[in-house]
């Protein structure tokens, strides 16, 4: 700078003389009387050459410099002890801003004066500057300690004032908090008499004041009104910290607050929340919820009872609607996305999507969706075991809708966009569901159905359907079988028509020409090799079948095919009185029927139908019922002499016949042709089910929990039986939850025979037999 080129005698350099120019120019900025540029870079000089260029140069400089900061320092005290008592706030403040100014800038020419902490070879640090400290150091001495709680008080007596709705000057209270701060940042601790003093105060004003108002709120404006009431004063006082006290203190207020006006009445507002539930107010239920998310404890019980509604508010729905939803699977699965989208309305316009209410919502709908007091079924174990569990029927009304979006001539379905929405809502309420092994089973027969009777009405839909499975979690295996399913379907498509063709020459050329069979994988369609000794198949299909066989063999060598009646159906022409009429009719139907072939007028015993087919006992008195009392048909196909039409009346002596006036009746007439379908559906509530399917399941079960616990134990080698059980139910969520007698039984077989041992010493710890 200029300063420095200037000319000096500086060998003469004359200390007094030298400091009476510095502290004119001293004076004149304390006293604000106007220091020009000069003076300023001046003063830089002056400085600057006594510490340089006398002895003990700086150590006097500061001395002097500190006796004119008392002087000035006492004249500020005089001046704000002088003010009127109401204004003296204001003359603290107008005498802090100024001196706060001086302090700034004052310490700078004499930066010179300070002796460096600097070592060479060390990062150099930021000191604190020896005069800012003084200076800071003078003013708490003289003003500050002696003016500290006359000023807190008017500052608060300012809060106040404006909590009530006076007007003031928040610059007052600003300063005040910057001089707490400032006046103490050269301690290692710059806030501890903030906090201490003037913070404390504030937060126990604040309280106090709230305290004495909010109970006469409550019981005047009632509880809603008092939501208003918190919330707004919560804001407001949050707002008024953000403005007037330092930063950190704005979460230690709002919690006090929040002890004030919500903790303090938590149990009537528990009790409004119940009620905003029940009536559905959104906007309310937010707001309340609003206040409890800034409590520590409040959320855990909306949580609690928001749980408690959707679970009952759902079962109480779906049992009104039981008659409706249990005869209709598309009702029930609309019902429950209806209540899920409810729910879900809730938790996003009252509570923001917040991640606790989300996961709330889905614990509670899973409860209801496996809930079992409606409507349930009973899966039966085996012989000796008692009772099985009770289980819901979700999964099975789940796939009962799959079926239906996915069969021909479904009235529920009208565009393939519509049916895939549908089958996506099946699929998020299917997350839901326990027992998904249910689920998977039924869907997995009404597949079977739609394939073999080539009732599906879109294959690319049944394919995406898997793949969707397959995304959700459901297990691989179940999953590849349905694949290979739909993948034997495209394959045969072309073999029937190569099969015709090589046989068009052969004396069964007619049949060759009626049938179609289809080549499918035993191990993904579940069949085994008893299957075809169920029946005495009627001649036409007996003959043909060594054909279909040898075809097979030239094309595939070295695979075996099986024949499966149970997979068969056709198509058969019925001649009566009144028409030709062509009847579907499963294997079994076909095989009754074609006893009448040769005597059509004959009237046969159901000792020699079973003896002409071969049919199980349980299975014909079934086929025949269906034949005697189809319950889509006015007519029947067969007459008998019983007259209760229940298969456990039936005897080896009950006489059936053909019914020579069989008509199909459309709009009240007989028709002379038509097409009747007796394939029917086979019922899939468990009450019907057959004991089978309930031992293949209850099997199935067994072998992957006995799976599921060998591969935990060859992974840990030893655990504890709860270690064993929570880590198995982790492993089988995705197709059930094992019971804890299941998980028992499976345990002490793997015992018997020898793949885990108890330990010796510790009876609860299994060892894994390598």
């Amino acid at each position: 700078m200029s300063i420095y080129s200037r000319q000096h005698n500086i060998p003469n350099l004359s200390f007094d003389d030298t400091w009476a120019k510095i502290r004119e120019i001293v004076e004149a900025f304390l006293y604000r009387k106007g220091v020009s540029k000069t003076q300023w870079q001046d003063l830089f000089f002056h400085v600057h050459n006594i510490a340089c260029w006398t002895d003990h140069g700086g150590d006097d400089l500061r001395v002097r410099l500190q006796e004119e900061l008392q002087k000035y320092v006492k004249r500020c005290e005089w001046n704000i002890r002088s003010s009127d008592e109401g204004r003296l706030l204001d003359a603290y403040i107008t005498e802090w801003s100024n001196f706060f100014l001086v302090s700034t800038y004052l310490p700078m020419p004499f930066h010179s004066t300070e002796t460096p902490n600097h070592q060479p070879g060390r990062p150099e640090h930021k000191t604190k500057s020896a005069v800012r400290t003084a200076m800071l150091k003078c003013w708490r001495d003289n003003i500050f300690v002696q003016r500290e709680p006359a000023i807190r008080n008017a500052a608060l007596n300012l809060v106040d004032s404006e909590r009530k709705g006076d007007p003031i000057d928040g610059k007052l209270i600003v300063g005040v908090q910057e001089s707490y701060v400032a006046l103490f940042e050269e301690e290692d601790n710059p806030l501890e008499t903030y906090e201490c003093y003037f913070e404390s105060s504030y937060i126990d004003q604040s309280a106090s004041f709230y305290a004495q108002r909010a109970s006469g709120v409550m019981d005047e404006c009632g509880v809603q009104y008092y939501m208003q009431y918190a919330e707004e004063k919560l804001n407001d006082e949050k707002q008024r910290c953000q403005r007037y006290l330092h930063f950190q203190t704005v979460p230690k207020l709002m919690k006090r607050l929040v002890e004030v006006l919500v903790v303090r009445f938590q149990e009537q507002l528990y009790g409004e929340f119940r009620t905003l539930i029940a009536h559905n107010q959104l906007d309310k239920m937010k707001l309340l919820f609003r206040l409890m998310n800034q409590t520590d404890s409040g959320v855990p019980v909306l949580l609690h009872i928001i749980h408690d509604h959707i679970k009952s508010d759902g079962i109480k729905d779906m049992r009104e609607s039981a008659a409706t939803i249990v005869a209709d699977a598309e009702k029930y699965v609309e019902k429950l996305l209806a209540m899920f989208e409810r729910f879900t309305k809730v938790i996003s316009e009252a509570f923001e999507d917040d991640p606790r209410f989300l996961t709330t919502r889905d614990k509670a709908f899973q409860e209801v969706v496996n809930d079992t007091s409606i409507f349930s079924l009973e899966l039966v174990g085996n012989k000796g075991r008692g009772r099985g569990s009770i289980e819901s029927r979700c999964p099975e009304l789940l796939a009962n809708f799959c079926d239906m979006m996915l069969r021909k001539g479904s009235t529920a379905k009208k565009y393939s966009d519509q049916i895939e929405d549908k089958l996506n809502a099946v699929l998020q309420v299917l997350k839901y569901v326990q027992n998904r092994d249910v689920f998977m089973r039924c869907h997995k027969y009404h597949l079977t159905r739609r394939l073999i009777l080539e009732n599906s009405a879109d294959q690319e839909k049944e394919e995406w359907l898997v793949g969707r499975l397959r995304d959700c979690g459901m297990p691989a295996d179940h999953i590849t079988k349905l694949q290979k399913m739909l993948q034997d379907i495209e394959l045969n498509k072309d073999m029937n028509s190569d099969f015709k063709a090589n046989t068009g020459s052969n004396n069964n050329r007619t049949v060759s020409e009626a049938i179609n069979f289809k080549v499918l994988n035993s191990g993904a369609w579940d069949r085994n090799a008893e299957e075809k000794g169920l029946v005495t198949l009627p001649r036409e299909i007996e003959e043909i079948i060594p054909e279909v066989d040898t075809f097979y063999r030239e094309k595939h060598s070295g695979r075996k095919l099986q024949w499966c009646p149970l997979l068969s159906h056709a198509t058969i022409k019925f001649e009566t009185v009144c028409g030709m009429y062509e009847l579907d009719v499963t294997t079994f139907q076909m095989t009754v029927l074609f006893c009448w072939n040769d005597r059509p007028d004959d009237k046969i015993s159901l000792a020699s139908l079973k003896l002409a087919t071969e049919i199980p006992e349980v299975e014909l008195n079934k086929t025949i019922l269906s034949l005697v009392a189809f319950p889509k048909s006015k007519n029947q196909v067969l007459l008998c002499d019983c007259e209760s039409l229940n298969p456990k009346d039936f005897t080896e002596s009950t006489i059936f016949w053909i019914n020579t006036e069989f008509a199909i009746v459309k709009g009240g007439k007989p028709q002379a042709r038509g097409r009747a379908n007796l394939v029917g559906r086979l019922p899939l509530n468990v009450e019907q089910m057959n004991r089978k399917e309930h031992d293949e399941i209850i099997a199935l079960r067994e072998l992957r929990t006995q799976e599921a616990i060998v591969k935990i134990m060859k992974q840990r080698q030893n655990m504890s039986s709860a270690q064993l059980e929570t880590e198995l139910v982790e492993i089988l969520k995705a197709l059930f939850l094992p019971s804890k007698r299941l998980v028992k039984e499976q345990i002490e077989w793997l015992i018997d025979h020898n793949y885990i041992r108890r330990k010796s010493d510790q009876i609860n710890v299994f060892e894994y037999i390598s």
